[in-house]
This record gives C-alpha cells, structure tokens and sequence, in this order.
C-alpha cells in the first residue's frame, strides 16, 4: 500500500519520474511548498534566476540543446506574467517545456486575491496546452499529460497551474507508465501514397531545391535530410531555425535563405521546379510577400507534423504529414529502390546557374576597415572554435550575422529566438545551454540594447560558474531598428541610439566576472583566444564595431524573394 503524500512532494516525485536533472524558477508565496520538497532531495538541480522570464529562457536553452523537455517553476501573479515573454518565446519555436506555476488557494481564485491572475486564460494563446490541477487526485496523472502534450507531436510549452492548497494535500501517490487521451493522437507516418507521388515529383525535378526547416532539428532528423539531399545531388537551404539541420561547409549548402538570406539561396528557391519542404512554414521572413512567390510556377512537397501548418500561407501540391524522421526515412528507402534518377543534364544547367549566381558574394564586407566589423568577429569565433560551439543569440543585426558569418555543420548548435524575436533571450539561453551540456563552449553573441534586458542574470551564472563567452557587438545603436529607419524612415533614427551605456567591462566585473574592451580589428583575433582560454571563467568581451554597418542582403517587408537589397 503505497504512502500519502502532499502535492508539493507529488510534484517533485513526477519530475524524478521524468528523469528531470535540472529546473530553473524563482520561488513565491504559491510554490513555497515546493521548494520546500525540492530542498529535501538530490535529483532534481534547482537553478535560481534572476527573473521568471531569464528562467523560461535557461529551460527554453537546456531543451534545444539537449533534445530533453526543459522544466521551469515560477510563484502566482508577478512569477507568472514574468514568465510570459518567455513561454511565448517557446511557443513560437515549438520547444518543448512544462512550466509549473503557484496559484493561490481554491477557495480565493476569483476573488482578486494576493498575487492572483488568471494564469490559465492568460497562457492559453502561447502555450500548446494548459492545466488548473483542482484536486489533488488528478495532479500525477496531469503532470505525465503535461510532458507527454509538450514533446510529441509538434512540440510545445505546457502550463501546469497548481493552487497552493493542492500542494498541500495529501494523497497516494502513483505515476502512470503511459497515458492515452481520446483528443489527443499525432499522426507520426506519413500516408504511403503521399510519399509515393513525391517520389515520382522529385525525379522529375529539373530544378529542385531542398527547404528544411527547424522541424528537421526537433525530429533529430539532419543524417536523415543530409542523406536524402547528397544522395539527389539537390541544393539546400535552410531556414534561421533550420540552421545546422544540413552541414553548412558542404558545396550543396545555399547558406540561409528569407529576409536576411543568402542570394544564392532566394534565387533558387523562386525560380525552382520542384521545392521539397522539410519541416518549414513558409513564414514571412523566409518567402516574403506569397503573391510574388507565387508568380513562378513550381511543385512544391511539404513535410510537416503539423496539419495546421501545411497550406497556410502557401498552397502545396503534396502535403505529407507525419514526423520529419519517419517520413524521411520512407522517402530514402523508396528513393533507393527506384531505377529512374533525376534527369542529371538538367540538374547540372541547374547547378551552373546557382553557381552563378554564387559569384555574386552576397555577404561580401570591407575587410580593410580601421574599425572593428561585426561579421570579422563572427569569422574569427568561428575559426577559433573550430564550428563547434553552441552559440545563442539575441535578436537584431547581430544574430543575423551569426546566422551568415558562423557555419553550422551540427543541429542543436544554433540556440535563437525565431518566430517572437526576444531580446534578452541570448544569456539566460546560454545558461540553460550550458547546464545541459557542461564540457561544451557556449558562446553568447549579443547587442548592446538586447543584452541589458536580462544582464542580472550575470548574477546566476556566477552563483552558479556558468563559463559563457559573451560576445558583444557593441554599435551603440538599436542596430536593426536603426537600419531599417535608414532604409525606410529617412535616417530618422527615433529613440534608436543608445548613449547612456554602461561600463561593460567594469558591471561584469562587479559581477566577479573577466570584462575585455576590444576596439581595434587587430586585437579582435587575440582577445577571442584569451577568452576561450579560460575554460572556467566567464569572460565579457565589448567589441566596439562600426555604427553603419548593415545587414545585407535584405528582402524589405512586402517584397519578394529575388528583390533583394545587396551590398
């Protein structure tokens, strides 16, 4: 007869279930229980931020880099709406999560109580699913939906509400092996006759191309993608999710394709015959305006889990749903036993054309510059890590630059806010990146408006000797703001300059942090190296770059594809 237990020690004993390591939260009034249990234990890592949205973004961080559902816990009212940006954050990218929040007693929700919001009807547009847990009974059982909803099918953050009093009640205490719910059943194989007219689609392709996206990386699918795509000699390109889901060193690669894609990359993708869709959406930043995209004629094949997100902004020919891995493997094993091949004189005309269009090095900047430029900064990390780092982003010119100037060969590697553009995103990521993967360099490319959105969490990386490399690109300006009031609002810069900064390199020292001023494009190379040295320390490194630099090539809002700005 097994023992009764509070709701407080359930909720600790579903995540040792789980083989949860680390949780990241901020404790309050509603949780204290909680972190009462969690004290009492071992298994379960407690890291305390600075912040509830810092803490969404650390388990948001430890998810994509470890394939494992991050877990968070903020306290009622403030913990929750705190925690918001954060879950919308993931929400946007499909990552999967379970956030467990306080709520005040049973008996005061809706009576305005201390530290009360309506957490359920605040969360329910930015999460995949939440639960009030009103009876004790029901909390084990919820907990197990809650990690089950968040990493099968499309993933997603899931929002367990537990009122104080429910943590502590008493009941007996049984985790589920497995659950089933009747609403709930993802499609995971793709419809074999689906797969089979695909087949037929892609070796009639004269000027295929292969769009993966960041579905790729959810479903550990990049073998699978590299396979399929070097076994058809197709060209691909990725999106900024999809990044390192096809390597980017490999001749076939286009580089990143959309608003701040390669040339290469746009231009095939609108003017190809055949467009394989892995795991993408067809968003905005990637296709721009659809009515342009649409003014060439091709066929276009899109895989995705995800029914509600086949044909939504771009009619498909062969929609396939199921999970990118399974329906890969499918189309790999049909493709091997099929006796026709790509028509190969085509193929090559289409490959001369790319390579023409390759000629016009997109991402071309002065190299002889007396001041520091940012995609210099970005090669050099890249040479002195050797493409192995894990790099986080915050959002703007300087995660663009990330995108275009670091080549990821791996998945996991390229930690970014994609779908909410989240400032103060890149550090508290880091972190979580870091915890899940202790012996790796992590590196945190940033700005100096996006890294002051949640800089105390320099705070919980010293508590907690967190090694991040934060890489700076300091322009004094709101870089991506800025361009864009140059382009589009007539050098009008409205509250886009930044001029009362602080000392970088004294605040993260006051942290007991290593802080580095670099100004000159000939020190860019040694202070790298220096920080990347200290294998144990977080180093701050301020790299002072050049003001005008902008973001090239750039498809403007409401444009299309092939209507880029270059250089």
């Amino acid at each position: 007869m097994s023992a009764e237990l509070t709701g407080a020690e359930i909720t600790i004993r579903c995540l040792q279930e789980e083989g949860v390591k680390c949780i990241f939260g901020y404790p309050g009034g509603a949780v204290l229980f909680i972190y009462d249990e969690l004290f009492k234990q071992d298994k379960v890592r407690h890291i305390l931020v600075r912040h509830e949205q810092a803490a969404i973004h650390a388990a948001d961080g430890y998810a994509r880099s470890s394939n494992k559902v991050g877990v968070a816990l903020v306290t009622s009212g403030p913990g929750v709406t705190n925690a918001v940006t954060g879950i919308a954050t993931a929400y946007m990218d499909s990552i999967p999560m379970v956030v467990i929040s306080g709520q005040v007693p049973t008996n005061a929700i809706g009576l305005d109580a201390f530290q009360e919001v309506d957490t359920v009807g605040i969360t329910r547009p930015c999460v995949k699913h939440n639960f009030l847990v009103k009876d004790i009974a029901e909390l084990a059982l919820t907990i197990k939906k809650a990690f089950y909803i968040a990493s099968t099918g499309r993933p997603g953050p899931v929002l367990v509400d537990i009122p104080k009093d429910v943590s502590q009640q008493k009941t007996k205490f049984a985790y589920p092996d497995k659950v089933t719910m009747r609403s709930y059943n993802p499609v995971t194989k793709g419809h074999a006759k689906q797969i089979k007219k695909a087949v037929e689609l892609i070796l009639s392709a004269k000027r295929p191309v292969v769009y993966a996206g960041g579905g790729v990386i959810l479903s550990d699918a990049a073998p699978q993608l590299t396979e399929l795509t070097q076994m058809l000699n197709f060209p691909c390109t990725n999106t900024l999710m999809g990044l390192g889901g096809y390597p980017a060193t490999d001749r076939q690669s286009l580089g990143m394709l959309g608003m701040h894609g390669t040339y290469e990359a746009n231009m095939a993708m609108q003017y190809c015959d055949v467009l394989i869709a892995v795991g993408a959406r067809f968003d905005d930043r990637v296709i721009g305006n659809p009515k342009h995209f649409f003014n060439e004629n091709r066929k276009i094949i899109h895989i995705d889990i995800d029914p509600s997100s086949i044909s939504k902004r771009v009619r498909v020919d062969i929609p396939i749903v199921g999970d990118v891995l399974d329906v890969l493997k499918d189309l790999i094993k049909l493709l091997k036993t099929e006796k026709d091949k790509p028509d190969q004189t085509a193929l090559k005309e289409w490959w001369k054309q790319i390579d023409l269009w390759r000629e016009r090095d997109c991402l071309k900047f002065d190299r002889k510059s007396k001041i520091i430029k940012p995609q210099m900064v970005i090669e050099k990390l890249y040479e002195i890590t050797k493409g192995d780092a894990f790099i986080t982003s915050d959002v703007g010119q300087h995660q663009m630059w990330a995108a275009q100037f670091y080549k990821f060969d791996k998945p996991r590697r390229w930690i970014n806010s994609g779908g909410l553009g989240t400032m103060g995103f890149g550090m508290p990521a880091a972190m979580g990146v870091q915890l899940a993967n202790p012996n790796g360099k992590v590196a945190c490319v940033t700005g100096e408006a996006s890294i002051q959105m949640c800089i105390q969490e320099l705070s919980t990386c010293k508590q907690y000797k967190l090694p991040l490399k934060i890489i700076n690109l300091n322009n004094r300006y709101m870089g991506m703001v800025r361009q864009w009031q140059e382009f589009f609002h007539g050098n009008r810069y409205a509250e886009s300059y930044m001029n009362a900064l602080p000392d970088f390199v004294k605040l993260a020292e006051s942290y007991g942090h290593i802080g580095m001023k670099i100004e000159k494009p000939e020190d860019v190379d040694d202070a790298l190296k220096e920080a990347f040295k200290l294998k144990d320390q977080l180093v701050f490194m301020d790299f002072i770059t050049d003001q005008s630099e902008n973001v090239f090539p750039m498809v403007p809002g409401g444009k299309g594809l092939s209507e880029m700005i270059l250089v």
